[in-house]
């Protein structure tokens, strides 16, 4: 077993690697089609890793991984609209995203490894953890339902600051952290006091979404080795998802409500775990179907536009 990790490990740093040099130098545009090639190339290799894990560890393994990956995927959604939330609010150019969601990346995959692995031996200690777990997901699911999707906020031809939707619970933070970065600095170039701040923003969302997402990933696997790969190949892909969809985030603004249902979802299977059985194949069809459900009600029932003054 310990090989696997080591191969796992020099596919992810080649992967970076690939990013980094190839797909992405600095000083470059970020293409949106190059964006969703590498997107598409990222999921076409996790799909081949389902496949790779079916052929060696059986069916139930590969659909763990392939369920585990598809909730971090859409839940990594709504953290997308987190991070465009904040960039906007900071006026980071993307150049400046770039280099944040490089760190940020890397700082998720050891944040989640460290929560995965805490999680599992939790679980395999303590029964009530699982309940725990349950409880947790259904309040994120409440919390993300009652939440308002506000307003799309659409720049005027003069630039200007952009505010963040009325109700969205961060934005006070992002106001909090707009004012104590100093990001206007001679040529508008981030001081590295600055960037600092950005990145631990950041990395404080994204502990605030593996709260979420990792319970519900244990509620589908108790595999450390699943549960980190699925999260890793979903996580691996947000940079580049960010850069390919950051234009259209905003079409999708009832998608969080469908987040909410996968987590409701994944919180009655975990609680109720005891008394009823639900596959790992109806669990992964049960949340593709709420993902394309919300996607489709979002792009029927436009969000409305407020303009932001100058």
């Amino acid at each position: 077993m310990p090989h696997h990790w080591l191969a796992f490990s020099v596919l992810v740093a080649a992967l970076l690697l690939v990013d980094l040099a190839f797909l992405q130098r600095p000083g470059r545009p970020v293409s949106a089609r190059v964006a969703w090639l590498w997107t598409a190339f990222l999921a076409a290799i996790a799909g081949g890793f389902s496949l790779y894990l079916a052929h060696t560890s059986g069916k139930q393994p590969a659909l763990e991984f392939l369920t585990g990956y598809v909730i971090e995927g859409s839940l990594s959604i709504d953290n997308l609209f987190v991070f465009l939330l904040l960039f906007r609010a900071l006026h980071l150019g993307v150049e400046q995203q770039r280099r944040v969601l490089l760190w940020g990346v890397l700082g998720a995959i050891v944040l989640r490894g460290i929560l995965i692995v805490a999680g599992t031996t939790l679980l395999a200690r303590f029964a009530w953890v699982q309940y725990a777990f349950g409880v947790l997901l259904a309040l994120a699911a409440i919390r993300l339902m009652l939440a308002r999707p506000g307003t799309t906020p659409v720049r005027r031809p003069v630039s200007g600051p952009i505010r963040a939707p009325v109700g969205n619970p961060i934005r006070g933070p992002v106001r909090w952290i707009r004012d104590c970065c100093l990001l206007f600095i001679g040529d508008r170039r981030l001081a590295l006091r600055s960037l600092l701040m950005v990145i631990a923003a950041v990395e404080a969302t994204d502990l605030i979404f593996a709260l979420d997402s990792i319970p519900a990933v244990l509620a589908v696997t108790r595999n450390p080795w699943i549960a980190f790969t699925s999260n890793i190949f979903a996580v691996l892909g947000l940079r580049s998802l960010y850069f390919a969809i950051a234009s259209m985030l905003d079409r999708f603004h009832l998608l969080h409500y469908g987040l909410a249902c996968i987590l409701a979802f994944v919180a009655f299977k975990m609680l109720t775990s005891d008394w009823i059985r639900i596959s790992v194949g109806w669990s992964l069809l049960v949340i593709v179907a709420i993902l394309a459900v919300f996607a489709v009600l979002s792009r029927t029932f436009p969000a409305k536009a407020e303009i932001v003054p100058s």
